[in-house]
Order: structure tokens, then C-alpha cells, then sequence
């Protein structure tokens, strides 16, 4: 990366404080930046780096108001941290050379078809009647099972394992190691209390601009799909269970646990290690704090929970006043 300020604020649609013809080549934080690089500053808590950041370039929200002087080059946008994730992806898209290429040490069936510019790494396996989308890139050690469907500009990285069958949208991220479509968890007792094995015939079904973390693990169903639609962002170690349905836009942060059929409305937002129990819904535009236990329907959208099990958040806070007094 090379850009002048100005070439930066047109590509923001920000305005220049400065030197226009200032020159950055990588980022930083704001409390690291040296000459040369551009930092960004949008947390009030960070005020004090600004005056002192040897940073080439700031970007700042337009309403910022400075109370001392500012030696580096600001470039003003309607909102900074919005404007570094805008800045990021253009570098990024710089970087990525779409080109065909099929490494040697790969093996593709004879009657997959990948579009154009499709890029195979190594020891990459595409079992029989596989499509992939154009520009597609799919890292070394990857599986992809038969007549699995992946749409274009998806990115899927070393050591992921897609079952047979899946249906994977446009624009997907799967990061290392993620597994799509592997036996749910479903077994039946038997009189004797032994167990016998459900067999799984459904599928997973992932929608467009879906970003699935290291190490997660989408089970699929024993009949018709589990469902992850458009938008949705997964983190690192997170166990989505067979039938389940995830809404548009919903997050969930590492180490969730989404038991069997459970179904998560749109942009809901679920913590670090959240676990939500089977057959139960949950309403759009929820907030499931982190360690919180779901175990019944939540009717009612746009409520934050916590605990185990999981209460309204209000409702938590003044148990929990009481609960220190309890101990005074």
C-alpha cells in the first residue's frame, strides 16, 4: 500500500487537514504510529494520542474538535472507524491477484466445474459434480464433497472439510479448519439403554457475505437443512448443531453453542461462550451476553439477557445488587 492523503480522502469521501501530498504505506494504532503510516482515531479515550502520534495521517470523524495542535495530516469522514474497515478492504481487493491456477498436487474430479478464475491449492480433493463460482480461492488441504455447490469470491482456507451436498452462497469466508456438514449429534436409546445412531441425510445451507471462524463446526441434518442466512458472522470454536436456523446479521463470538432445531432470529448479537438449548426460538434483535444460558423461547426482540439461565438484563443487575448485600 502507497497513498497520498489526497488519494486516500477521494477514496473516503473525506476532506484533507494538511499536506495533501503526505505519503503512507501501512497502518497502525494511533498510540504506535510512526512517519509513514496512518492511524485512526474514533474512541474518546484515545484523545491524548492524537496530539502526540507521529503518525503521517489521522482519520477523524468530521465533528472532531482538536484542543491542541495536531502534527499529523487529518483527513475528516463522517465516521473513522467505518472509514478504516472501508480503507482495509480496498487494500485488501488491491492485494488479491484474481488469476486461475490448479496446483499439480491437487485432484478434481472430472465432472466438477469451477469457474473462471478459479484458484486450487495444494492436496486440495473436489469430489464428482462439484460446482465453484468464479474467483473462488480454496487454500491448501481443503475437502470438498460430492455435489457440494460454492458460489463466487469465496475464500476458503487451509484445512476446512465440506461434507457432500452443501450449499455455500457468494462471497463466503471459511477460516482454517472450519468443518461444514458433519453428523449431528443424534442418537436414540435403545430398550437395553445403548444407543443407536441417526443417520444424517440432510444438508447445510450457508447464504451470501457469510464469515464462518477457525475451528467452528456446522452440523447438518438428519432431514431437510441446517441454515445459515445472509449476512451472518460466526467466530472461532463455535458448535452449530443439526436443524438449526440462524436469522440474517446475527453474530455470535467464540465458543458458542447452538443446541439441535434451535432457531435464532435476524441480527441478534450472542457473547463469548453463550449456549442456547434445543427446539426453542429466539426473536429478532436479541443481545445474549457473554457465558449466558438461553433455555426457553425469547417472544419478545430487541431485549439484552444474562446469566445461567439467561434474564433480562435489568432484571440481573438488581438480583445481583442483592445478592453482594446478602453477603455483607
Amino acid at each position: 500500500m502507497e497513498m497520498t492523503a489526497k488519494e486516500l480522502a477521494a477514496a473516503l469521501g473525506g476532506t484533507v487537514e494538511g499536506n495533501p501530498e503526505v505519503v503512507v504505506t501501512s497502518f497502525a494504532k494511533i498510540e504506535h504510529g510512526k512517519p509513514g503510516q496512518l492511524c485512526f482515531f474514533a474512541n474518546p479515550k484515545y484523545e491524548q494520542y492524537v496530539y502526540t502520534s507521529k503518525a503521517s495521517v489521522l482519520l477523524v470523524n468530521s465533528t472532531f474538535e482538536p484542543k491542541q495542535p495536531v502534527q499529523a495530516t487529518m483527513i475528516r469522514v463522517q465516521d473513522a472507524y467505518a472509514a478504516v474497515a472501508q480503507l482495509l478492504k480496498i487494500v485488501t481487493e488491491h492485494k488479491r491477484k484474481h488469476r486461475r491456477h490448479r496446483s499439480l498436487l491437487s485432484r478434481v474430479a472430472w465432472s466438477a466445474k469451477l469457474g473462471k478464475k478459479v484458484w486450487v491449492g495444494n492436496f486440495v480433493v473436489i469430489g464428482k459434480h462439484c460446482r465453484v463460482g468464479d474467483r473462488t480461492k480454496i487454500y491448501d488441504n481443503v475437502t470438498i464433497g460430492e455435489g457440494t455447490v460454492i458460489g463466487k469470491d469465496c475464500i476458503i482456507y487451509q484445512g476446512v472439510h465440506i461434507f457432500p451436498g452443501m450449499v455455500i452462497g457468494d462471497r463466503v469466508i471459511l477460516h482454517a479448519g472450519c468443518v461444514i456438514g458433519d453428523d449431528g449429534f443424534g442418537n436414540s436409546r435403545r430398550p437395553d439403554g445403548s444407543w443407536e445412531k441417526i443417520e444424517h441425510m440432510g444438508n447445510v445451507i450457508i447464504g451470501n457475505d457469510v464469515e464462518i471462524g477457525s475451528n467452528t463446526t456446522i452440523d447438518k441434518a438428519p432431514m431437510e437443512s441446517t441454515i445459515i442466512a445472509d449476512g451472518v458472522r460466526i467466530d472461532n470454536l463455535c458448535q452449530i448443531a443439526h436443524n438449526v436456523v440462524v436469522g440474517k446479521n446475527t453474530a455470535m463470538a467464540a465458543q458458542c453453542g447452538i443446541a439441535g432445531s434451535a432457531k435464532i432470529g435476524e441480527a441478534c448479537i450472542l457473547g463469548g461462550q453463550v449456549g442456547v438449548v434445543g427446539h426453542i426460538s429466539i426473536a429478532d434483535n436479541t443481545t445474549v451476553c457473554a457465558k449466558s444460558a438461553i433455555i426457553g423461547n425469547v417472544r419478545q426482540g430487541g431485549q439484552t439477557f444474562y446469566g445461567n439461565p439467561g434474564i433480562a438484563h435489568k432484571t440481573y443487575l438488581r438480583a445481583y445488587a442483592k445478592f453482594k448485600q446478602s453477603g455483607e
